[in-house]
């Protein structure tokens, strides 16, 4: 999978890499499958000893026992007994992880098995490798099974073995009924864990005495914010939303003396509709762009949850809450936000890759109450068993829309299915489209989703956005040059690269103009990263070069200018970079170089523009319009050619 410039997240790709070979045999299911397969396995045994195999071709194997088949390229297969296949996987996939470690060779176990109760597995790599993942599984099973095998019999041809030795049938697995027993187990160990507590929430006598018609309107004043149950069929009905701090925490004297020390004086429009919905243990969904006060809205009602459980912290195992989010850097700002607050003393750490694997081991062994992780460094340590999630209660996926682009969505599911299923679910996005709906569908239960401003993809009205057109690189980098000696002592600006080399080149030509920035990007070290934020915070230096692993997570309030070099991709990543700036009430300026190359975004970035009220050039216009143009001829033109190649495109109006 790529990410935009190959570096979003990729210490947490690399990390999942090795462990993605083990996916479709990891987690609490195929425990329970490889558990089935044993317990087959057992079974039979006592009866048949066993199993001996007839051989394909003239080809004999060790003992007759396996079906081996040696195909013209780098791959082959062999057959072994059904009853076998739970072993030789082992628990969330160590065995076959450890044959493949042992010989080199990929190895892979079809899904299906034949009448004859075979199971094929194939191996996968260079011819020395292959015989020798053969030879492991072939001793594996030898020694487990722990028959001995006349020697005698391995001397005679495939023919002799073929007669002499008896082949039993093997009945197919029975996948419903492996399902029906997950899902007895599933229910069994739900049954036996400890009960959940959800509802927090005790709603003030001024928002209770809102009429519908008080609702309606106050709503519409907090940026016209949408509410409705996603399920069709779900007719509960909604909290009215809070205008104060005290309308909300009014019962949790604490926590408003935590917001009156950080100096809050109003919750946001997505804090007062979250609060009574979260806090009442209804799932959620919020949907606002970055920068409106999402962490917040997540992170009090999990401080309340946490602490309102009916076991007590210190007999519970593993974290009781956990927040995932798509980048490095966000999870690092969610875990900065938590640390704000010393709520009853309620502990989090942040773990994702790129960082010292063991020293976060020996945080999370220790005891948390609260870990943010990005997914795959998550899973990992989840795998290894150093992390237990069943006692959590309470789970974001903040970014959702993030998570999805990255291809994160093996390693969620990976880590929900270890999750008490009863769980209260919050999710976050910037965008709602049909995959985010289906995620939600997956992993929340009957959820109510608010919507803060346009349902549409817009941007932040707090930033100015003004569009700047280059025909070559030498006329980008004039543009830059102007952008940056037009910033004065007060200003702080971010400049957006669309490659790691270009950060590296740019910032070095700032140094040698005598200009002081940092940089960031993917193949930065962890602690440079760091270093580079901290310096901007700080006021170190006042330019940042980045690619757009900076372009969420930032929260960095008193960002001034916005500099896209180099357009992104999608119209997505647009609003998101905007967003670093025009922050905590504040105003900003994003500024972006457009060209010829960047059309297949004119037409999003004009509806961006427009719904801002924001100036749109004519030569935007006229790009839009000669893509439009240019679009439809390509659709005509393979019409007309008839079973061409087709294209899944934007639909144009």
């Amino acid at each position: 999978m790529e990410c935009w410039d190959s570096d979003c997240c990729d210490d947490d790709l690399d990390t999942y890499g090795k462990l993605a070979k083990n996916a479709e045999n990891s987690g609490y299911y195929n425990d329970r499958l490889a558990d089935s397969y044993s317990s087959k396995q057992k079974d039979e045994t006592q009866t048949n000893k066993l199993r001996v195999f007839s051989n394909s071709g003239n080809r004999s194997s060790r003992g007759g026992r396996y079906n081996y088949r040696r195909s013209n390229d780098d791959s082959s297969q062999i057959e072994i007994d059904t009853s076998f296949v739970g072993s030789v996987i082992g628990p969330g996939g160590s065995k076959i992880q450890e044959f493949q470690d042992e010989s080199g060779a990929r190895i892979r176990v079809l899904n299906e098995s034949d009448a004859n109760g075979h199971t094929a597995i194939r191996l996968i790599g260079p011819a020395e490798a292959r015989e020798k993942a053969k030879l492991l599984i072939e001793d594996f099973i030898a020694d487990f099974s722990q028959v001995s095998i006349d020697k005698s019999s391995r001397s005679s041809d495939g023919a002799a073995n073929n007669t002499n030795n008896k082949a039993y049938d093997v009945e197919p697995i029975d996948w419903n009924l492996l399902n029906q027993e997950f899902e007895e187990a599933r229910k069994k160990k739900l049954a036996a864990l400890p009960e959940i507590k959800k509802y927090f929430y005790v709603e003030h006598p001024a928002v209770a005495a809102m009429t519908k018609a008080d609702v309606v309107q106050l709503r519409a004043l907090m940026n016209n914010i949408s509410v409705c149950n996603v399920d069709l069929d779900d007719d509960k009905s909604i909290p009215n939303p809070i205008t104060t701090f005290e309308e909300a925490f009014q019962p949790y004297p604490e926590l408003l003396e935590e917001l009156r020390n950080q100096g809050f004086s109003s919750p946001s429009p997505i804090q007062c509709q979250a609060w009574p919905i979260i806090m009442s243990g209804l799932d959620m969904i919020g949907i606002a762009q970055t920068g409106t006060g999402k962490t917040i809205a997540f992170l009090f009602p999990a401080l309340i949850h946490i602490i309102g459980q009916v076991t007590p912290r210190e007999q519970r195992k593993g974290p009781s809450c956990i927040v995932l989010a798509p980048t490095r850097e966000l999870a690092i700002q969610i875990n900065e936000e938590a640390k704000k607050y010393s709520y009853h003393n309620i502990k989090s750490t942040c773990v994702y890759g790129g960082a010292s694997r063991n020293e976060q081991i020996n945080v999370v062994t220790e005891g948390v109450d609260i870990i943010i992780a990005t997914p795959g460094r998550l899973n990992d340590l989840m795998m290894n068993h150093f992390v237990d999630v069943t006692g959590v209660t309470y789970l974001v996926l903040d970014e959702a829309d993030c998570m999805l682009d990255l291809g994160f969505e093996p390693q969620i599911r990976n880590i929900v299915l270890d999750i008490r299923p009863d769980r209260q679910t919050i999710m976050t996005s910037a965008t709602w489209n049909p995959d985010i709906e289906k995620l939600a569908t997956r992993y929340l239960t009957k959820p109510i989703k608010v919507n803060v401003g346009a349902l549409n993809l817009t941007a932040v009205h707090s930033v100015t956005q003004e569009i700047l057109f280059a025909d070559d690189e030498d006329e980008r980098r004039y543009l830059l040059n102007d952008f940056v000696d037009s910033l004065t002592k007060n200003d702080k600006a971010i400049i957006f690269v669309s490659r790691k080399y270009l950060v590296d080149d740019v910032a070095s030509d700032l140094y040698i103009r005598g200009i002081d920035c940092q940089s960031i990007h993917g193949e930065r070290e962890q602690s440079d990263r760091e270093q580079a934020l901290h310096d901007l915070k700080t006021g170190a230096v006042k330019i940042l070069v980045a690619t757009d692993v900076a372009s969420r997570g930032l929260d960095i309030k008193d960002i001034t200018h916005i500099f896209n070099m180099y357009f992104p991709r999608n119209i997505e990543e647009y609003v998101h970079r905007i967003g670093r700036t025009g922050r905590a009430g504040r105003t900003g300026t994003a500024i972006s170089i457009f060209t010829e190359e960047n059309a297949s975004n004119a037409e999003a970035l004009i509806d961006i523009l427009k719904e801002a009220h924001q100036y749109v050039p004519d030569e935007l216009e006229a790009m839009a319009a000669k893509f439009k143009e240019q679009r439809h001829q390509k659709l005509a033109k393979d019409a007309v050619a008839g079973g061409g190649r087709h294209f899944r495109v934007r639909k144009c109006f």
